[in-house]
Parts: structure tokens; C-alpha cells; sequence
């Protein structure tokens, strides 16, 4: 199945970023559990808020739809979401993204 690198710049509204943190994860957690979310993890403290999330998805309508239903999508928490397709490589963790 394709993969997809997105990502995420957040806005500064941190206090609805925070309150909707929880349930941002549960959905995130079960599109894990569908095996469409293979990563994901914010940026550090030194970057701007965000994060980068690898998607395997049949097509980048899909990863669409995945990123417009995150409820930080729907909270408005999401100034903006890069969508690119992604093919591994190289690295130690390459079994880990192929089938």
C-alpha cells in the first residue's frame, strides 16, 4: 500500500490544542489499529508546533479525509497539513515501513 508523509504546523491556540490532545490521540490510535497510521510524533521544543505523521493509505484522498477528520483538524488547531507521497528507502527501521 502507498505511504504518505504529512505534516502538521499548529496554530498558537495552545489551550485548545491541549484540551483536544486527548481525543486527537484516540482517533490517531485507531487509524493505528487499522493499520493506516504507521508513525507519528510532534516536533521538539526548538521547532515551530507540529508534528509528522506516515501514513499507508490507498491514495492521497484518503490521507486527506484522515487529516480533514482529526479532531485537531475539526478544533481548528491545524494552520495548515502537507501531504506528500513517501517511498522508504534506506535505514534501519525500513522493515518496519514495507510490506
Amino acid at each position: 500500500m502507498p505511504m504518505f508523509a504529512v505534516t502538521y504546523s499548529y496554530n498558537d491556540d495552545v489551550a485548545t490544542r491541549d484540551r483536544v490532545r486527548p481525543e486527537h490521540r484516540e482517533y490517531l490510535s485507531s487509524l493505528t489499529e487499522r493499520e493506516h497510521l504507521v508513525v507519528a510524533g510532534g516536533f521538539g521544543p526548538d521547532r515551530p508546533a507540529g508534528a509528522l505523521l506516515l501514513f499507508r493509505a490507498q491514495d492521497e484522498a484518503q490521507v486527506r479525509r484522515f487529516v480533514a477528520d482529526d479532531p485537531f483538524s475539526t478544533a481548528g488547531v491545524i494552520a495548515s497539513a502537507e501531504v506528500a507521497s513517501w517511498t522508504p528507502a534506506l535505514g534501519v527501521a525500513l522493515p518496519a515501513f514495507t510490506d
